[in-house]
């Protein structure tokens, strides 16, 4: 399974079945930065800052918390209707029935959430996707993600709509004000759940790699598929969220597109009372923000080219199925197909390792990478031209104190393209180990300086103190192996680079 999309399938676990807004008190106070200024109306906040009625603790908790009255839990609970009404005709989506309603503590929501997140299946999951991520270099050695997860989700929790219970969860130590745009975004989850049913809808299509011996090229491109309509379901919750915020002042999201813009820089940047956010790696802060930040980009130009039953339910009857979809919208709306990445045999070359994990690196995961050791214009000019992806975990059978080895094979639009994402991470080696020593052939000197390379291209090896790092570059393939024996290497390499093309197909 994808460490990140599995990530975010457990962190979702705790806000999905529990469809939470966590990011979505970050966006409101960008969203009224951005509008004109003018008098509120109806129940929109001018100054929805979490930090008025909350004092943080160094550990994200809350001390001295203040709760809000009976009197404006009623008013609340009213006002669900509203809302539910104005997400309706936002969204085009019907209300089929009244949706419930429940005033929960936010000792109540973590002691779900530790609850969740405590079961063994998950937290074995949870552990092999924390050290997939470390051996790329995206988390740091000693960083304990389950409890970041638990600490952030107490810290963000802003309102949740769950799925099971058909219940909007309202807070009662968030001002009333501020749960007021968060409900327009759970409301919003709630018709979609009623017309697609949400929790069968996420998981049609998925597919789980952990079952798999010998896993296919589909399987690897299915991988992605829960990340994907993730970003349906949030990017379109956000797109109401932004029009019922704005709704006073006569504007919307799709006419005025510089909100978005502002909404999700302030995602990222988080605020001053969100200290595990704000000192989360890169890494953490762009993959949990994805949904909320490329799903509002992806729904803003479905509706700008087909209205709304083309962003809303349409979208949601033929949902995406990557991240490249949803980075690059015009590729879903062509039709856009990748053929299947071509796999070695699994069983056979990796006889001699147990299996540890397996998953698709897509077009986001790659943008990430490379933002984290190039920079965002790098990732930007680079991620664009990304045709595939997928890595490959193992443990040498008999030793389970040994390095994580790994196979990553990706494939790009053109030689040129691999040959520079391949540079890219070979610098990345002098960052993830304390010791990188090129192996010379023939007596030679270093053929590359991992401080000024800009493309590589043929075989290159370099020791560590993991063991070997190969990178192969052929035509527009990348194979990196890492902490994998020499023999099981060139089996790949001869394997995976025989003649072979990849190609795009457009539907009619």
């Amino acid at each position: 399974m994808d460490p990140m999309t599995e990530l975010k399938k457990l962190y979702r676990k705790s806000w999905s079945v529990l469809t939470v807004a966590a990011l979505g008190l970050l966006s409101v106070s960008w969203v009224w930065a951005s509008a004109p200024a003018q008098p509120p109306q109806s129940s929109v906040s001018t100054s929805p800052g979490p930090e008025q009625d909350q004092k943080k603790t160094d550990a994200g908790a809350t001390s001295q918390e203040q709760k809000i009255s009976a009197k404006e839990a009623e008013e609340l609970f009213h006002d669900v209707d509203e809302i539910l009404r104005f997400a309706s005709k936002d969204t085009g989506l019907p209300i089929k029935k009244e949706v419930k309603r429940r005033l929960t503590s936010r000792d109540q929501v973590v002691e779900y959430l530790e609850k969740s997140m405590a079961e063994d299946k998950d937290a074995q999951r949870l552990r092999r996707s924390e050290l997939v991520l470390k051996k790329f270099g995206l988390l740091p050695r000693d960083f304990d993600l389950q409890t970041f997860l638990v600490a952030l989700l107490r810290e963000q929790v802003a309102g949740y709509y769950d799925m099971k219970t058909k219940t909007v969860n309202l807070l009662d130590w968030i001002d009333i004000e501020q749960q007021r745009p968060v409900l327009a975004h759970e409301l919003t989850h709630a018709l979609q759940d009623q017309s697609f049913g949400l929790e069968k809808w996420m998981k049609e299509g998925d597919t789980d790699l952990e079952e798999k011996k010998q896993p296919t090229g589909t399987d690897i491109e299915n991988d992605e598929i829960s990340e994907a309509r993730q970003a349906v379901i949030e990017g379109q919750a956000m797109v109401v969220l932004v029009d019922y915020m704005l709704a006073p002042t006569g504007q919307s999201l799709l006419a005025s597109p510089q909100i978005a813009d502002a909404l999700k820089e302030g995602m990222l940047v988080g605020t001053s009372d969100s200290p595990q956010f704000k000192d989360a790696p890169v890494f953490l802060k762009e993959e949990l923000t994805f949904p909320y930040r490329y799903g509002l980009d992806f729904e803003a130009e479905l509706l700008r080219s087909g209205g709304k039953e083309k962003a809303f339910a349409a979208t949601l009857g033929n949902p995406p199925r990557t991240t490249r979809q949803i980075m690059e919208p015009k590729t879903y709306l062509v039709g856009e197909s990748l053929e299947p990445m071509r796999l070695p045999d699994f069983q056979r070359d990796f006889k001699n390792y147990e299996r540890f994990d397996v998953g698709a690196i897509g077009e986001f995961d790659v943008a990430i990478l490379v933002d984290q050791y190039a920079g965002t214009e790098a990732s930007h000019t680079l991620y664009p031209s990304w045709r595939g992806g997928y890595y490959y975990a193992a443990r040498p059978k008999g030793d389970p104190a040994a390095p994580l080895a790994l196979l990553y094979v990706s494939r790009w639009a053109s030689r040129e393209k691999a040959a520079a994402f391949a540079a890219i991470y070979a610098e990345s080696l002098a960052k993830r180990y304390k010791h990188v020593h090129e192996v010379l052939q023939d007596g030679k000197d270093p053929s590359v300086d991992l401080q000024k390379l800009e493309s590589l291209a043929g075989t290159h090896t370099w020791l560590t103190e993991e063991g070997p790092v190969v990178i192969d570059v052929s035509e527009d393939g990348v194979l990196i192996t890492e902490s994998l024996d020499q023999p099981t290497t060139e089996q790949l390499e001869h394997e995976l680079f025989e003649p072979a093309t990849a190609s795009v197909s457009m539907k009619p």
